[in-house]
């Protein structure tokens, strides 16, 4: 990510009311101190999971990942999404049509930006991962669409 794109999204989202510091301390399975996250992560994970950022369209290495597996938190390695429900949206972001299972993530208002969404959260540690819409396709509707640099892949051996 790049520190333009990072000031810029940080500045709107202060001027909108949205510009959310990380998320409270305690209130996750697994909880650490803003400098041991910072510690943790790479600057631009730390952004995206801690900062509520969002990465550039169409520049996660995740976009093109095809292979089977299991798409998890870059924060805390919590399984978040099965390679058998993502789906090429076309929006330049990774999108699933489902969770891993209900419990995996979290979904809160997010009124940032002058608009209305629904952010998805880690359930384990309170990551940001993205948005979820409900333009997506059968059997759910549902477009989860998730900030690649917020997580990792893990392939499953066939």
């Amino acid at each position: 990510m790049q520190r333009r794109q990072f000031l810029i999204t940080s500045c709107l989202a202060a001027l909108f009311g949205g510009a959310r510091g990380a998320t409270a301390e305690g209130s996750f399975p697994v909880s650490y101190s803003d400098a041991e996250w910072k510690d943790r992560l790479t600057p631009d994970q730390y952004a995206i999971l801690r900062k509520h950022g969002t990465e550039y369209p169409f520049t996660s290495p995740l976009l093109k990942e095809h292979r089977k597996g299991v798409f998890a938190c870059a924060g805390c390695e919590q399984e978040l999404f099965s390679s058998d429900t993502k789906y090429e949206s076309g929006t330049g972001w990774p999108s699933f049509w489902q969770p891993i299972s209900e419990t995996a993530v979290g979904e809160k208002v997010d009124r940032s930006l002058g608009m209305t969404r629904t952010e998805v959260h880690c359930a384990r540690c309170g990551g940001h991962l993205g948005h979820v819409f409900n333009d997506g396709p059968p059997p759910t509707g549902l477009r989860y669409c998730m900030n690649g640099v917020a997580m990792t892949f893990q392939p499953v051996e066939v």
